[in-house]
């Protein structure tokens, strides 16, 4: 059956596609994979080639430190700077170490890159080993990702049969070799430290520094990490050079990042754009806005490390300085949308809950303060909170900040910080009306009434009432036992005549003045 072409829209012509800025997704849902000719074939290893047969390794170092780009991985420093630190230590063994270790609730960057395009991360961390004397290297990654481990083994293999990974690469010399490494999916495992305790089969857990990695890293060697999407921007940087990729983003925040939209968003997905795009161009116009034409509440940026902003930041330039200042962090890239129903305390204990099981546990301020935060957040989401806990919280937290000794405990307060920065008036509800204003803490539900008026005994409600706490028989008056309602509002859509209401609207509505009448008179008898 014939098709019309016309009616096919090119990838350019979806919203979700035309405002992004791909680089270090240039080649995912273009090229196989699998295949190291589909690589060749987009400019694949061309970077290499260049950089073993015309650059030496203090022009390559130069040549990122000029593009400006910054570790894609959350704390954003200069790659160019990391790669002269190691490049400069003595040492006759160097390592070269990719963090694929992606442990954030809600992103997926690095497997999509790992998945779509395993080869531009080879061709990174080559050329980064060149760079700064490194012979071997070892990308660390969640066991979780099966399908990205698979394309990372065929990669590597391949690469090697074609002489782009081994001995002697382009007949330059250079000998550079490539491992795997299956994390257990510990979140403390993405600090460098722990990562690199881990590889040597040692428990995850960080270490003072200094000394730094680029020092005393892996089996005390001089060591070098970069996270995935910062390797995946290097062979584009050396292909095309250090000035084109400086063009995009903005002065102190060069180049694109790769961003994964979930949440109540319309469009969910890899989403890459120039440093400096707003957080309203990326949710409004490539996610397509919330979903259900509900209200924007905040995103969360940065994950368990990063913060909640609101909608008052929606035109914030995305850069690793604004959000800073603005109480959140680049992170990974991981991007969370909340709508008008999210209860801002509840998602501030969630990230908390989060970081508190995967504090390894080795200093006291993040093991015994992310566990006093989360047990004050837990009260007050129970209803059971007081005035003084939310000065108890900030208290805490920055304490926590300044004391832990690795970024999983320093970074830990941020979502706390960030909803009590913007959010406070939800923690007071919560506090000093018992309400929850998201409608999502259940202990601080109002809880359902059947208006007896309206009520024509149909059983609809008993037979959605998922435990049971509905009494009636059919054509007769039905009364929910509201000491055992969990208040889910199962019931409420079902009942045809509208009688099924919410307790809180009582004293607010005067078509519904002859329940309260009803309750006073119970009372007085």
């Amino acid at each position: 059956m014939a098709t019309n072409e016309e009616n096919i829209p090119s990838y350019q012509d979806l919203d979700f596609y035309k405002s992004q800025r791909r680089l270090a997704l240039a080649n995912c849902g273009f090229i196989d994979p699998e295949s190291i000719e589909d690589y060749i074939a987009s400019d694949g290893y061309q970077a290499l080639s260049k950089v073993l047969t015309e650059m030496k390794p203090q022009e390559v170092i130069d040549e990122v430190k000029e593009s400006g780009l910054r570790g894609r991985g959350g704390g954003g420093f200069p790659t160019g700077m990391k790669w002269q630190f190691a490049y400069d230590a003595s040492g006759d063994k160097k390592y070269i170490i990719c963090n694929a270790d992606e442990g954030d609730p809600g992103a997926f960057m690095d497997r999509g890159l790992l998945e779509g395009d395993p080869h531009s991360i080879l061709e990174g961390m080559i050329i980064g080993g060149y760079a700064i004397g490194a012979d071997e290297g070892y990308i660390y990654i969640r066991a979780e990702y099966p399908l990205a481990i698979k394309r990372l083994e065929k990669a590597i293999t391949a690469a090697e049969e074609k002489g782009l990974l081994g001995e002697d690469i382009f007949g330059s010399g250079f000998n550079f070799k490539l491992q795997i490494k299956a994390g257990a999916g510990a979140f403390v495992c993405g600090e460098e430290t722990g990562l690199m305790a881990s590889i040597e089969g040692e428990r995850g857990m960080p270490t003072p520094r200094p000394p730094f990695p680029a020092n005393k890293g892996l089996w005390d060697k001089p060591s070098n990490i970069n996270n995935v999407e910062t390797f995946a921007n290097i062979p584009i940087i050396i292909r095309e050079g250090a000035a084109s990729f400086k063009e995009l983003g903005t002065e102190d925040s060069s180049g694109t990042k790769v961003f994964a939209l979930t949440g109540m968003i319309e469009n969910t997905g890899l989403a890459e754009v120039e440093m400096g795009t707003t957080m309203r161009e990326i949710i409004f116009g490539i996610g397509g806005g919330i979903q259900d034409d509900k209200e924007f509440k905040a995103v969360q940026i940065g994950g368990p490390s990063g913060g909640c902003l609101p909608d008052e930041k929606l035109d914030l330039p995305i850069d690793y300085d604004s959000l800073i200042e603005a109480g959140a962090m680049m992170g990974s890239g991981g991007l969370v949308v909340m709508d008008e129903n999210s209860c801002m305390v509840d998602v501030a204990r969630f990230f908390l809950n989060f970081v508190q099981s995967e504090s390894c546990g080795k200093c006291t301020p993040c093991r015994e303060g992310t566990r006093r935060m989360l047990e004050i957040l837990n009260r007050i989401t129970q209803g059971e909170g007081e005035e003084e806990d939310l000065e108890l919280l900030r208290t805490l937290a920055e304490s926590v900040k300044k004391l832990s000794l690795c970024g999983l405990g320093k970074t830990a307060p941020n979502p706390v910080l960030s909803t009590l920065r913007y959010f406070e008036d939800e923690y007071e509800a919560h506090i000093k009306n018992d309400e929850c204003p998201g409608g999502v803490c259940q202990n601080l539900l109002p809880g359902y009434i059947i208006d007896y008026e309206k009520c024509i005994g149909c059983t609809y409600c008993i037979d959605a009432c998922p435990i049971d706490v509905v009494d009636g028989r059919l054509e007769e008056i039905h009364e929910i036992n509201e000491e055992d309602c969990n208040a889910c509002g199962a019931c409420e859509p079902e009942c045809p005549v509208d009688a099924i209401i919410q307790k809180n609207y009582i004293e607010h509505f005067p078509q519904y003045r002859h329940l309260l009448e009803e309750d006073e008179e119970e009372v007085e008898a």
